[in-house]
């Protein structure tokens, strides 16, 4: 007997996005996805880190719920960088801001290709834990990412809530396709 062969939409175990955002697994759970747009904690004097540490701590054990922590890269595109900087040198129309931009130009091609710059997303996954209806699901959810955006405001996190199902598909498509866009 040959192995069954599924199509993308069987192998993925999403049943659906809702507008708001949250999405529906074919096991009936729900999840939302928030982002987190992160601090830079090695700019932050020894103080300060000690303090976003005792925060973090604090939202480890304040949320009592599991969550999941996706971390996204993703190859920094910069040719649309390089097109907007090649645009602005047109209008300005001055000989010595070309030779800087073209070894600008130069630089950026050869530091990228020695360190195959990326960007990360930051994202917290959280889930239901039962049974109910679809609004008491949503406004479990609501409650849990209300509580997670409060205690990594603390921390000096600002968190964004993906509450639109274009932002999630976005987040997906670069998650299935991530071959592709680190290429």
């Amino acid at each position: 007997m040959k192995d069954e062969i599924l199509t993308t939409q069987e192998w993925i175990p999403i049943n659906k996005i809702f507008e708001n955002g949250i999405i529906k697994l074919k096991n009936n759970k729900y999840v939302k996805i928030i982002k987190v747009i992160p601090i830079n904690f090695n700019l932050k004097s020894n103080l300060e880190k000690e303090a976003i540490l005792n925060s973090y701590k604090i939202f480890l054990k304040t949320c009592n719920f599991n969550i999941q922590i996706l971390i996204q890269s993703s190859k920094e595109n910069l040719n649309k960088n390089i097109q907007n900087i090649k645009e602005n040198l047109k209008k300005e129309n001055k000989k010595y801001l070309e030779e800087i931009a073209n070894d600008y130009f130069n630089f950026i091609q050869k530091f990228n290709s020695i360190k195959n710059s990326s960007s990360k997303n930051f994202y917290i996954i959280i889930s239901n834990n039962n049974d109910d209806s679809e609004d008491i699901v949503f406004q479990e959810l609501n409650e849990k990412y209300f509580k997670i955006k409060e205690c990594l405001f603390r921390c000096g996190n600002m968190v964004e809530d993906l509450n639109s199902k274009n932002k999630i598909e976005e987040i997906l498509n670069v998650f299935f396709n991530a071959r592709i866009f680190l290429k």
